[in-house]
């Protein structure tokens, strides 16, 4: 019994020092998904305001999708880390698995109705016009960007070609917005660009030779502007 006695001190001491710790753990990590929270409803309601509607309920509708479906992409990528995907290699190339690579993989099994929900919602109360500005929030207008540069690489890009790379880019921003960051949305627009090129190739084109070409007129005209 005397033996015992140590230990039963120590326990003592150290159950309420364990205790504060998880309890100051919890409340760090509340603070942090109320601070996460209040930024996601600013975001949703300043993309919302972006609309200019003349009609404040048909905004609140809108503002509570986007806050909804935001809060659930962010908190399914908390929770299904790249960790949870196994190691091992891409089949279509053979390469290694990246941490992103995983990542995408996890967040790609996002269940399909959060994403129908958010668009069933904002095409009851939008028009396509306005559905496609809120995706462009989502995206940080990456279609518009891309078909920029597209443009200033085939100079002489035909209607057809235009219009079968803006199908792609769009493809690319819908499925992009149920993907938590920045990153993780140029990875998918990188799946539909890498589309574009293999389409521009099969249609008489060569992507290689056009992008080089293009980067030896801009480094060209940056040594030009330097020596003036």
């Amino acid at each position: 019994m005397m033996k015992r006695l140590p230990f039963i001190v120590l326990l003592t001491f150290a159950l309420p020092v364990l205790c504060l710790a998880q309890a100051d753990s919890s409340a760090k990590a509340a603070a942090a998904l109320a601070k996460s929270n209040t930024e996601v409803e600013k975001k949703a309601a300043e993309w919302s305001a972006g609309l200019k509607l003349s009609d404040a309920e048909k905004e609140k509708r809108v503002t509570a999708a986007v806050t909804t479906h935001l809060k659930t992409i962010r908190d399914w990528n908390n929770s299904h880390p790249a960790s949870t995907v196994p190691a091992g290699i891409n089949p279509a190339t053979g390469n290694k698995l990246s941490d992103m690579d995983r990542q995408i993989i996890a967040n790609s099994a996002l269940p399909a109705s959060v994403h129908k929900d958010l668009m069933d919602a904002l095409n009851k109360d939008l028009t396509p016009e306005q559905v496609e500005y809120i995706l462009d929030q989502y995206t940080i207008g990456k279609v518009a960007f891309t078909m920029k540069g597209y443009k200033a690489i085939v100079t002489d890009l035909k209607p057809e070609e235009e219009s079968k790379i803006l199908e792609y880019l769009k493809q690319a921003r819908e499925q992009a917005i149920d993907y938590k960051s920045i990153k993780q949305v140029s990875a998918i627009f990188e799946i539909y660009k890498t589309k574009c090129e293999q389409y521009l190739n099969s249609n008489g084109r060569n992507w290689h030779d056009l992008f080089k070409a293009y980067v030896a007129k801009v480094k060209a005209e940056k040594a030009a502007a330097g020596k003036k």
